[in-house]
């Protein structure tokens, strides 16, 4: 399966990052892609954090939802839309700061939302003058999701959702893994600071650890807004070895995923059934 990891450099204006996203698309399918995954913030990288209330949409409906699933089904193309802001329902108290969830929603070849993952751990961060509370604004999610793709190779590929920080956590991955996952996808905006020391040894421990690909799409560049991104996505196989990867800047990172490879590595080495915790 040919699969699509979109690095973006989002700005702060919703129209242009969707036109921007939709060339990328257009990219990736023309190149024989039969799954493309857009970073997380793909649609909106604002100056503050606060700024991504304004686009919030209600879960099945909205133009940012409207655009993925018609990309979708206009491509031919499984999409995976790394994260936008969708309202919290049941709705929070009226004494409650506004806040919402940050979501991967899944859309098949024909238009349809199959899967929604809901951010699990929330960025914290503080560097001197860089700083960092994705709770003042979002939701936690509560729960892991995968999904099936029925792949033009003949098998139907099991894939565990998660986002950026949710990295750091073994565990989520871990259990994805124990539930068949063959792939692992990580929309990321990962910070310049974090990423150099961090990003590649935690994408390559995720895949070696669980002897499963890994498809990580990044924001990678300098926004308008005066952040940095560490960008760098890549595809990387069961073994650790990163196949294909982009530094900075927009564009699209393509790798053929092998489901035969990923058999013949837990064959050799069947390090999940020996798992004791």
């Amino acid at each position: 399966m040919k699969v699509a990891v979109l690095q973006m450099v989002s700005g702060a204006a919703l129209d242009a990052n969707l036109e921007t996203a939709h060339g990328l698309l257009r990219d990736a399918a023309q190149q024989g892609a039969e799954l493309a995954v857009l970073p997380e913030y793909f649609c909106l990288m604002g100056q503050r954090d606060t700024d991504k209330l304004a686009i919030r949409e209600a879960f099945g409906a909205g133009p940012i939802q409207q655009f993925l699933a018609e990309r979708a089904r206009e491509l031919g193309l499984w999409l995976v839309a790394g994260t936008l802001p969708l309202e919290v329902a049941p709705a929070l108290p009226a004494d409650e700061p506004v806040r919402v969830s940050n979501s991967s929603l899944v859309y098949s070849s024909t238009g349809q939302c199959v899967a929604r993952y809901d951010k699990i751990h929330l960025f914290r961060f503080q560097h001197g003058d860089e700083s960092y509370d994705e709770s003042r604004v979002l939701c936690a999610g509560q729960q892991p999701v995968q999904f099936a793709l029925p792949s033009r190779d003949g098998h139907t590929w099991r894939i565990g959702l998660s986002v950026c920080y949710d990295l750091r956590f073994a565990e989520l991955y871990r259990s994805y893994a124990a539930t068949g996952a063959d792939l692992l996808l990580v929309p990321s905006a990962f910070t310049y600071t974090t990423g150099e020391p961090h990003w590649e040894v935690l994408l390559r421990a995720r895949a070696i650890e669980n002897l499963a690909y890994v498809a990580a799409a990044a924001q990678g560049g300098l926004h308008e807004t005066g952040r940095r991104t560490w960008g760098h996505s890549m595809l990387v196989d069961p073994w650790g070895t990163v196949l294909a990867e982009q530094a900075q800047g927009a564009g699209v990172v393509l790798a053929d995923l092998h489901i035969d490879r990923l058999h013949a590595l837990r064959d050799q080495l069947p390090a999940l059934s020996h798992r004791v915790l």
